[in-house]
């Protein structure tokens, strides 16, 4: 799966096609209308083009990168690798074509508050976008 940003500097790919994608409320994730999809940095996913990126001073365990040219966020990735010596990302699924994640559900993620996963509701990507 490959998406881009919308001048096409920056792309990415992500080597196995996600199960489902994830929407976040957290004060970040909701501004940025992102819908994640998973993996790591350099493993199953790969990003080519120069970003710029911006990490939240409160918490700062996440860098989130976007184009510098048009400022689509194109994925973050975590700061500390994990016990395996990789780090944690996440793509912006909204940055590949519609047609390759509408019949994908739809996982929330509370990230405002408990920082657990939501119950799923059904939806699915086309029912928010179409």
């Amino acid at each position: 799966m490959r998406g881009t940003c919308h001048c096409g500097r920056v792309s990415w790919t992500l080597d196995t096609p996600p199960e489902s994608v994830t929407a976040c409320n957290c004060t970040v994730c909701r501004r940025y209308g992102v819908l994640w999809g998973y993996g790591h940095i350099g493993h199953d996913i790969h990003v080519s083009g120069e970003t710029a990126s911006y990490r939240r001073a409160d918490s700062g365990g996440l860098d989130f990168h976007f184009c510098g040219t048009c400022g689509c966020v194109t994925h973050y990735v975590a700061v500390r690798a994990g016990e395996d010596g990789r780090h944690w990302t996440a793509v912006n699924l909204r940055l590949t074509e519609p047609e390759a994640i509408a019949a994908l559900p739809i996982d929330h993620f509370d990230g405002l508050g408990s920082f657990d996963d939501l119950p799923r509701d059904g939806r699915t990507v086309a029912d928010m976008w179409f």
